[in-house]
């Protein structure tokens, strides 16, 4: 599990930063894939596919915030937070200024994925890739670094 103080320092300095909007992401891996969701065609950057992520709730905590968010979005269980993997900024669907903080995660099982919020998932290999954004190719990146080791 990721210390505690990581976490703090990682929301004081977007607080210093002036973020409006914390958002946490998971890379859920089973084998050599990882769990990417596509956003409905309606929705904000509506068609790409994601990681399964959401907006960190009050005075929610990172950590917390990721297990719901999993939870919420794929009917996945998290078990543990096994690395930080870094941060992006981007402006929300609503104007808000937004930093999704990026975690590695593993899970009680990997099925069934049960979708509440997007309109299909896949799992990606990692030698391949990925259908995302090019900020979250670089989440993906610093993990492939990570897994390789």
């Amino acid at each position: 599990m990721i210390d505690v103080s990581v976490l703090e320092e990682l929301t004081t300095q977007a607080a210093n930063d002036e973020v409006q909007q914390l958002v946490v992401g998971a890379i859920v891996q089973v084998g050599e894939k990882i769990l990417l969701l596509k956003r409905p065609a309606d929705d904000f950057m509506g068609g790409i596919y994601e990681l399964p992520s959401g907006k960190v709730e009050g005075d929610e905590t990172l950590d917390a915030a990721l297990v719901r968010e999993v939870a919420e979005e794929t009917g996945l269980t998290v078990t543990d937070l096994v690395a930080y993997l870094g941060s992006f900024d981007y402006t929300s669907g609503s104007g808000k200024k937004s930093r999704q903080f990026n975690f590695a995660v593993s899970v009680e099982r990997s099925e069934p994925v049960r979708l509440t919020e997007h309109d299909s998932y896949l799992w990606a290999s990692l030698d391949e890739q990925p259908p995302v954004t090019d900020a979250v190719k670089e989440i993906v990146q610093t993990y492939r670094g990570l897994h390789q080791m």
